[in-house]
């Protein structure tokens, strides 16, 4: 693979951990440069080099972060922050001026993912979702689910047992989602599409244990009916790289999809220990390389914590 430098968003997370991990396994030749608002974040120290950023929302994050990726010269973005994702899919055009191509969905379609109302009407009648309404008068079936329209991993999410709690509830929060209660099986799909929005392949693992919208257990179960849908909703979005799709299973076990997230997961390296290295496929898209699809295994992950220490100038000490 060639020297090219990479920039990894969002290194305190557990996607861009796990990219850094995955561009490591590949035996990247290029420098892995990371940056994250917060000085703490782990990613920050175990990239080749780490910066602090403003917050993604902050209107001089772009600025900022531009001055980083001429200094490093950084020619891929990968996308595993889903904050840093809007202000680098809004300036894809002065990426691609400056030689740098993010391999970002473009910003209509992350617009679409990001307001969960917005996407369930986009999707409605075409997909497999649960019933959704902003209404609380049209619920009478409980438990419900109550979440944020602009909402990111399970934050502020609720289950609602009956109408009063329903009601304190969106007393309490707004701009509030109303949703059909899943009580089975739930899965995150890695979904690995090309520059032109063609869908290329789908891993749908299982999420056995979660903790903070992050899985800690889970195993790769190679459903092809689920591969086959996560394929169709990628296209119909128009959703270029890589994403993560959210199911979970009704009462009666039937998979429906809650949310599309245009990054990758926090649990994507999964794909990379059963034989695909997303950032590495990644890579060869953005280098216009044919891609070859390698065979899947069902594997089961187990995660645990890992200490990142530093001396007291802020360099990572090596026990």
């Amino acid at each position: 693979m060639d020297k090219q430098n990479v920039l990894i968003p969002g290194a305190g997370g557990a996607a861009g951990i796990g990219a850094i991990k995955s561009l490591r396994m590949c035996k990247f030749q290029g420098k892995i440069v990371s940056t994250d608002a917060d000085m703490l974040s782990a990613g920050l120290y175990l990239a080749d080099k780490g910066y602090v950023v403003p917050s993604a929302n902050d209107p001089s994050f772009f600025r900022e972060a531009m001055g980083i990726i001429e200094k490093e010269q950084i020619k891929i973005i990968l996308p595993t922050s889903g904050f840093d994702i809007v202000p680098y899919s809004k300036n894809k055009k002065v990426l691609e001026n400056n030689g740098v191509i993010s391999v970002i969905s473009d910003y209509k379609v992350i617009e679409t993912c990001l307001n969960k109302e917005k996407f369930y009407y986009k999707l409605k009648g075409k997909f497999n979702l649960p019933y959704t309404t902003t209404n609380p008068s049209e619920i009478d079936t409980f438990p419900c689910i109550v979440k944020p329209i602009f909402g990111k991993g399970s934050r502020n999410v609720f289950i609602c047992h009956d109408e009063n709690e329903l009601r304190m509830i969106l007393s309490r929060y707004n701009d509030m989602l109303i949703q059909e209660y899943l009580p089975s099986k739930e899965y995150t799909i890695d979904v690995l599409s090309d520059l032109d929005g063609n869908a290329l392949i789908a891993i749908p693992r299982e999420r056995v244990e979660v903790k903070a919208g992050i899985s800690f257990k889970g195993k790769i179960i190679l459903d092809r009916a689920i591969q086959e849908e996560c394929l169709r909703i990628a296209e119909y979005l128009r959703i270029k790289g890589p994403s993560c799709m959210q199911m979970k299973c009704d009462k009666k076990g039937e998979p429906k999809l809650t949310e599309v997230n245009p990054r990758m997961g926090g649990g994507t390296i999964m794909a990379t220990y059963a034989g695909l290295n997303f950032p590495e496929l990644i890579i060869k898209i953005a280098n216009g390389e044919k891609i070859e699809i390698p065979e899947i295994k069902e594997i089961t992950m187990v995660r645990y914590y890992e200490e990142v220490i530093l001396d007291e100038k802020g360099k990572v000490m090596r026990l």
